[in-house]
């Protein structure tokens, strides 16, 4: 049963509301804070093995059921909406608008894989019937499905507190394929993770689900997220966060004993190739429209258009003068967290040490984010590898390049990425096939004429990309074909139809 109190700080472990470990204070950009309890080992542990527990049941539920649950959790998230609204405002310093728009695009997920688990052609099912007569040896009869693969961890991520959080696109993929979650709660929004989670607590309840089908720990240190990933049942990982903490908890999966697959969404710079033509017919205008997918949401988004390149000269320079004038009139804006704008304001920092600045310096006010904007020649871009590396906010580097070679070698400079996006007309497309193989190796998402923020939640959706974008190049963590991450295929020999899965005896 879920508490009486709105908020109570604690984990959700096998159906409780748990009251252990140390406590911390949650630091929100406006209202009151919220004392939380900080699990670790001994509460991973707990809600993993009730995970192992539940997956026995849950693991062999059928589709219907499964889908009828992910419907629950949408309409008990969309019961708090107000709640989440505004403790999740308060607590990262986004608009209410947008966690509104969130908050639809969560909801929608758990919708979407409810239908997509019905129509049932994520299962992949095949069948070679047996040959006895086959000479010189006889066929057995096989079956293959994919199955789920157990209990699965999830890390909330720190920009999106709603749609890649407690019942993001990773939680939600999870349990449509019939994977118990562990969830390890982020501490910069822990009022809003917890509210989602009495919304799956709800859900669960609803439908008969086992308690163990969803486990919440909330923690502000590195050992709940080490547990987590070491723990042995744990049997794949969603991460959306920074590069070193991927990095970190990705090296962990791969020295376990048994390793794991960790799907790490970590970051990218994704570039922007603005082609002669597009310079000549919309220079300014397309300048312009870059500044505001730039500063979109303080420019804390992974598809952050981080990176310009786009020839010198004059048309070159009505791009980049009408992007500073934009930029300039961009005040300063709240970020997510105190830790984000500090790291954010160093990454600034180390920049202006090999590029030009063409925004002025000024110092923005305690957690938040000002513009900034960079020039660099293609030639110094080359020289300075340390200028790919992501700025997480609103802040970008144009890269001025002397000719069509220098552009593609400026191309290949790339390491992988989540977009890369070309801006061209018409008169642009053999200049523009030139760059194509190069551009579809470096990213999961190629766009022509848009920009990358705002990622459609689709069946042909890609988000994810070689790495370090993502530490698995094939897989996604938005659409449909994210629920593959957390499957795998067996294969029945001359099974008999009553032990088969339900879903293969009709095959």
């Amino acid at each position: 049963m879920l508490d009486s109190t709105p908020l109570t700080g604690k984990h959700l472990i096998a159906g409780d509301w748990v009251d252990s470990g140390a406590t911390f204070t949650s630091d929100p950009v406006k209202g009151d804070a919220l004392a939380v309890r900080s699990g670790g080992a001994a509460e991973i542990d707990a809600a993993v093995k009730a995970a192992e527990e539940a997956f026995a049941t849950y693991g062999w539920t059928d589709r219907e059921t499964r889908a009828t649950f992910l419907e629950a959790i949408a309409d008990e998230i969309e019961a708090r909406g107000d709640a989440l609204t505004a403790h999740g405002s308060a607590e990262t310093g986004l608009p209410e608008a947008r966690l509104e728009g969130e908050r639809g695009r969560t909801t929608g997920q758990l919708r979407m894989f409810a239908e997509h688990i019905r129509k049932g052609d994520y299962l992949d099912r095949r069948h070679d019937a047996a040959l006895p007569d086959r000479k010189p040896l006889p066929r057995p009869d096989l079956r293959m499905i994919q199955r789920p693969l157990g209990p699965v961890g999830v890390f909330g991520a720190s920009n999106f507190p709603l749609a890649f959080s407690t019942a993001g696109g990773d939680t939600a993929a999870a349990l449509a394929a019939g994977c118990p979650v562990v969830y390890k709660g982020h501490p910069g929004h822990p009022a809003t993770g917890e509210l989602v989670a009495q919304a799956i607590a709800a859900a669960i309840e609803k439908t008969g689900m086992p308690t163990g089908t969803f486990g919440f720990v909330q923690s502000n240190t590195n050992e709940a997220g080490e547990a987590l990933v070491t723990h042995p049942l744990i049997r794949a990982v969603g991460f959306t966060g920074s590069f070193r903490g991927g990095k970190a908890l990705f090296d962990l999966a791969m020295s376990r004993p048994e390793p794991i697959p960790f799907y790490g969404e970590l970051g990218s710079v994704n570039p922007v190739f603005v082609m002669p033509g597009a310079l000549k017919a919309r220079g300014a205008d397309t300048g312009t429209a870059w500044a505001g997918s730039l500063t979109m949401g303080v420019g804390q988004f992974c598809t952050n258009p981080g990176v310009v390149v786009l020839p010198q000269g004059t048309e070159g320079d009505a791009f980049r003068d009408a992007a500073v004038k934009a930029l300039t009139e961009t005040g300063a804006q709240s970020m997510l967290t105190a830790g984000t704008a500090k790291g954010y304001a160093a990454a600034v920092a180390n920049t202006a040490k090999s590029a030009r600045r063409l925004t002025e310096a000024a110092e923005a006010p305690d957690r938040c984010g000002l513009p900034a904007i960079f020039e660099v020649s293609g030639a110094d871009w080359l020289a300075n590898p340390e200028l790919a590396e992501e700025m997480f906010g609103p802040a970008a580097i144009l890269v001025r390049t002397a000719s069509p070679d220098e552009t593609l070698e400026i191309a290949k400079s790339f390491d992988g990425q989540l977009t890369v996006t070309l801006q061209m007309e018409d008169e642009d497309t053999d200049a523009a096939r030139a760059l194509m193989p190069v551009l579809e190796r470096m990213a999961g998402r190629v766009l022509a004429n848009g920009f990358p923020t705002g990622v459609e939640v689709a069946d042909a959706m890609v988000h994810g990309g070689p790495f370090p974008a993502s530490t698995n190049f094939g897989a996604t963590s938005v659409g449909s074909l994210g629920i593959r991450r957390f499957l795998r295929p067996v294969s029945f020999q001359n099974m008999p139809d009553a032990l088969l899965p339900a879903d293969l005896r009709d095959v």
